[in-house]
């Protein structure tokens, strides 16, 4: 497989914020794009030795989860009154960008993808899926048909994303072997950890998936059967 490229991880360096993954190596994305510049070729044999040997660093796939109390149920007992944030490692943030970038590209140029997928397809938008809609029943009232509109939320969908029917699917995709590998890395041996006044509890992860890129490789892989 052709390894992640300068430009690559670059970008995906500098499109990762700032100021949102600080974790307890102290390093932010700040400072990792200033390591970049002064040490491009370490950074980049880093990556790509991930790549090459399908290992996502099982430090990176440490997660802090931080409850965040949804507006207006500040005054309720109910659990769900939290929104979990997942904050990990910058340095594994920027190769979960690096995969899902890689993976979405093989999906879109092998025309894995259902035409009618909007949500993170190129060049396409919920605002596409919207006018799409739009256009489809006034052709229906055009032509004096009776236009249905059907609209379903599966609740906590990506949080219960199965990993082996993703892995079943990538592979069923017949994608190159270290794009796999390194799938089937990130998703396995996932912790995550929550620390309240002084009591910190971690619990390894099974499904779902951590906030952030991998709802785009669960939407990405599920929407190529389910449209």
């Amino acid at each position: 497989m052709t390894e992640f490229s300068p430009e690559e991880i670059r970008t995906a360096i500098e499109k990762t914020h700032s100021k949102k993954a600080l974790r307890e190596d102290s390093i932010t994305n700040e400072i990792l794009q200033r390591a970049y510049r002064q040490f491009p070729k370490l950074i980049y044999t880093i990556y790509n030795l991930c790549l090459r040997q399908g290992c996502f660093p099982k430090i990176w796939k440490r997660t802090k989860v931080i409850p965040i109390t949804k507006p207006g149920k500040e005054d309720t007992v109910d659990p769900s009154k939290y929104r979990p944030i997942s904050l990990i490692y910058v340095g594994g943030k920027v190769l979960e960008k690096l995969l899902i970038n890689r993976i979405m590209h093989y999906l879109y140029t092998n025309d894995f993808l259902n035409h009618n997928q909007y949500g993170f397809t190129l060049k396409k938008s919920t605002n596409d899926a919207a006018i799409a809609v739009k256009e489809f029943a006034e052709e229906g009232l055009r032509q004096g048909l009776i236009t249905i509109f059907v609209s379903l939320d599966v609740k906590g969908a990506f949080d219960a994303a199965w990993w082996p029917s993703i892995l079943k699917r990538l592979q069923d995709f017949k994608r190159p072997m270290n794009l796999y590998n390194l799938t089937k890395s990130y998703l396995s041996q996932r912790t995550a950890v929550m620390t309240t006044n002084t009591i910190q509890v971690a619990k390894e992860v099974s499904n779902g998936s951590p906030q952030g890129l991998a709802v785009g490789l669960d939407y990405g892989i599920f929407s190529t059967t389910l449209f």
